[in-house]
């Protein structure tokens, strides 16, 4: 297992490909490929200070700040305390590969094994619809909003009612007036 060892943010990281880090915040767009060209060591191979040729390349995964860090001053009998917090911006960078001799690293971020997985959802409605079962439809967050106090006087027309500003109320009154009478004449 090949695996170097690396110079970033002012530490040193041993690693190797498919590792996950957590490194000082880096100037780089989620997704993108960064390289780290301070490589001190590489199999055992030791540099004098840095490896000639060896750059490690990874993929940049998120950038987001870590969780605070409370700074807290106190001097006793003097009546003097003081809080305060802390958090630290960190990258968390996938290495793809350890690159000696001077070859340069693939500029392309590494396929996705999630995308090519269907999700759970997609796999679910895949066998619904092999098996004849209709897809569940789903709602826009407005259609799924709970309804106001006053729903009444906001109340949509309903089919069939004029666009004169007739509610569904009097839709359903008109609509059973009109039913009765045919119901006695048979």
């Amino acid at each position: 297992m090949t695996f170097a060892v690396i110079k970033t943010g002012g530490k040193q990281y041993k690693v190797a490909a498919n590792d996950i880090l957590k490194i000082e915040k880096l100037d780089a767009e989620a997704g993108s490929i960064v390289t780290f060209d301070q490589v001190l060591m590489v199999d055992g191979e030791v540099g004098a200070p840095l490896v000639e040729g060896a750059i490690v390349a990874a993929e940049l995964l998120e950038t987001r700040k870590q969780k605070t860090v409370i700074i807290f001053k106190k001097n006793r009998r003097h009546n003097y305390r003081r809080r305060n917090g802390h958090r630290q911006l960190l990258s968390t960078v996938r290495i793809t590969e350890i690159l000696t001799g001077g070859a340069q690293p693939n500029l392309t971020a590494p396929a996705r094994v999630e995308a090519a997985t269907p999700s759970v959802s997609e796999a679910a409605s895949a066998e619904q619809n092999q098996a004849g079962i209709p897809a569940v439809e789903t709602f826009e967050a407005e259609a799924a909003a709970p309804a106001k106090k006053n729903s009444r006087k906001a109340a949509a027309p309903a089919e069939g009612a004029a666009a004169e500003g007739e509610t569904a109320k009097p839709a359903r009154k008109a609509a059973a007036k009109k039913a009765a009478p045919q119901a006695d004449q048979e």
